[in-house]
């Protein structure tokens, strides 16, 4: 289909997405951007946000990364997320939870901290800013 980007994304765990569609939005790390079939080839580092998916006009679609990079190719999009999400397989609550959970952890470590702690309480304040938006 001639009229339709093609979009992988993929995260270690597995692929969340592969498949055509009319239009994605990403969180780059320069700010948002959206790509459409036949867009000019670039490469970018993104940041923890949400991919907006669009078909037909209404988004389909959103996945939370957790930064990754973007890369354009005349094939299409390819995103690789460090850690993704569908925003439809998580609830609120479970978000909260893992989220109290690891700011207590990273309380308990004193004024030094833990970066891969503060690094999760981060992304778990962003994802669930995503979800209640």
């Amino acid at each position: 289909m001639a009229d339709k980007l093609h979009f992988s994304l993929v995260s270690p765990a597995r692929e969340l997405f592969s498949g055509d569609v009319d239009h994605v939005i990403a969180p780059g790390s320069d700010g948002e951007f959206g790509v459409l079939v036949n867009h000019a080839p670039f490469m970018t580092t993104l940041k923890n946000g949400v991919v907006r998916v669009e078909d037909n006009g209404e988004t389909t679609m959103r996945l939370f990364v957790r930064g990754g990079f973007a890369d354009v190719t005349p094939a299409g999009l390819t995103i690789l997320a460090e850690e993704a999400v569908n925003l439809d397989s998580v609830s609120v609550e479970s978000v909260q939870k893992e989220y109290d959970e690891a700011h207590r952890a990273l309380l308990a470590e004193g004024k030094d901290g833990n970066v891969a702690l503060e690094e999760q309480v981060a992304y778990l304040e962003d994802l669930k800013a995503a979800l209640v938006n």
